[in-house]
């Protein structure tokens, strides 16, 4: 394959991985805010949350739902497909700083967070990766 073929796969490999992170923010968005109640109780074994805590993981659901739109929207647009896989860097980076913290200040959570914690770590310099591809 020559040159001709290569942005070709660039821009499909960074298709793909936005169509990927799409799906992925908005199943974890949707399980956090379809039923917080469900979702504390199911993941970490409470009982029942307050309701500010039910409304701060709905606004979370929000969030990913709004990025999972842009990711799948500009994984079909040419002019804002990098932009889009800089903003999966900008919110893996985010949430693991974040997570980072609250690990060293709270002590080690539950299991499923600490896996975010990794899976946070290794997106990073996946998306990065991926961002520095040129079209």
């Amino acid at each position: 394959m020559g040159k001709a073929g290569f942005p070709f796969l660039v821009m499909r490999l960074k298709q793909y991985f936005l169509i990927f992170a799409s799906f992925a923010v908005t199943v974890i968005g949707l399980l956090y805010g379809i039923s917080p109640q469900w979702f504390a109780r199911t993941f970490f074994g409470i009982s029942e949350i307050d309701l500010n805590i039910a409304h701060i993981l709905r606004a979370i659901m929000g969030l990913y739902l709004a990025l999972a739109v842009f990711w799948l929207y500009s994984a079909f647009s040419n002019r804002h497909r990098s932009t889009a896989v800089l903003t999966c860097v900008v919110f893996a980076g985010g949430l693991f700083i974040g997570r980072l913290i609250s690990y060293f200040a709270d002590g080690q959570p539950k299991p499923l967070l600490v896996l975010y914690i990794v899976l946070e770590l290794a997106l990073i310099p996946l998306a990065f990766w991926i961002f520095k591809l040129r079209d």
